[in-house]
């Protein structure tokens, strides 16, 4: 198992970024740009869609799971920004149903563009339920988001080469990350297997479990997509996270306790989602440098990755596990993965 950040460590990470680091209000540009959003009925993801249209952009695309809340979400957003209606579209997309996924995706094919994704739909809940016969929480945060991405790609290339320009795919993760304890991947077989058995499954966890795993995706995404040559990549891929802020990820099955300790924490921590939806745009604006190709970036600079990705152990299960994922990909969407090579 690689080693996490201690927790005195994470605590003092943490405390600096919530409340020495100021995220600044995107100013760049998005004229002419189209840009997809995930998860933007609400929260955050709406908050990123709110700046992508105050920032200019030809078309914000509401992908959501549910189309009457991301209407409902769009209306909200052009009575704010007294956009024309053209601007704002929605579409339905559930990452929890991978047909719906790939269907999203063809849909996509028709745009005339596309010059960035915002990853950011995701779930965290302490219940362990399945979905397309897969853990819940690893089918959408890692299974869903990595199969979209690289759905995508293609489309960002063509965007990139046809109008000269660079295209970002940005997959929102977490701070959490650091303090994963992963612990269904201790001994050999196959970790997907391991965090699909209720039994004694670490879902206290599994959240930052996954946002570890999406991690190690996306940095091997990124390595795996770069040109050859050493040229420039034409999409820069990376992994954001926006910090603890106010929202609706937490939505379920929390005790007394816990539901306590989050409100004293979002009092006294957490930023607004307008806030957190500032760092959701810096990861894919228009100048977005080489430096954040495969990077984590926390407070809108790249980030030490930690110690679970750095140290030995770290890169081989990420080895490991996005081998596993792959194949896994390739079941799901035969050829998925060709666009790696």
């Amino acid at each position: 198992m690689p080693p996490s950040m201690s927790f005195p460590a994470f605590l003092a990470l943490v405390l600096c970024s919530q409340l020495f680091r100021s995220i600044p209000t995107p100013t760049i540009s998005f004229a002419n740009q189209t840009v997809i959003v995930t998860g933007s009925n609400t929260g955050l993801g709406l908050e990123a869609a709110r700046h992508l249209v105050r920032l200019g952009a030809a078309k914000v695309i509401l992908a959501v799971r549910t189309v009457s809340k991301g209407y409902a979400a769009a209306e909200e957003l052009l009575a704010s920004t007294k956009a024309t209606k053209d601007v704002i579209e929605v579409w339905q997309l559930d990452l929890s149903d991978y047909a719906s996924v790939k269907a999203f995706a063809k849909r996509v094919e028709g745009l005339q563009r596309l010059d960035a994704v915002i990853q950011n739909a995701g779930i965290m809940t302490l219940q362990f339920k399945k979905v397309e016969a897969m853990e819940s929480i690893i089918a959408v945060n890692v299974v869903g988001a990595v199969l979209l991405g690289l759905l995508l790609l293609p489309k960002l290339r063509e965007t990139a080469e046809r109008f000269g320009t660079r295209t970002r795919l940005s997959f929102v993760g977490s701070d959490m990350q650091y303090v994963a304890q992963c612990r269904e991947a201790q001994g050999e077989g196959s970790a997907f297997e391991k965090l699909n058995e209720e039994k004694g499954a670490a879902m206290d966890d599994r959240y930052a479990t996954s946002k570890l795993l999406l991690l190690y995706a996306v940095r091997s995404i990124a390595l795996l997509s770069s040109p050859q040559s050493g040229s420039k990549s034409s999409v820069l891929i990376n992994c954001m996270t926006p910090g603890l802020c106010k929202s609706s990820l937490f939505r379920d099955d929390l005790s007394f306790i816990l539901r306590t300790l989050q409100g004293f924490m979002m009092t006294l921590l957490a930023r607004s989602t307008e806030v957190g939806g500032r760092a959701l745009v810096d990861a894919v604006r228009p100048d977005l440098g080489e430096e954040t190709h495969g990077a984590f970036l926390m407070d809108c600079r790249v980030a030490d990755n930690g110690t679970s990705v750095d140290s030995v152990e770290g890169k081989k299960l990420q080895e490991r596990f996005t081998k596993e994922l792959f194949e896994r990909l390739e079941e799901i969407s035969p050829g998925v993965t060709s666009v790696l090579h």
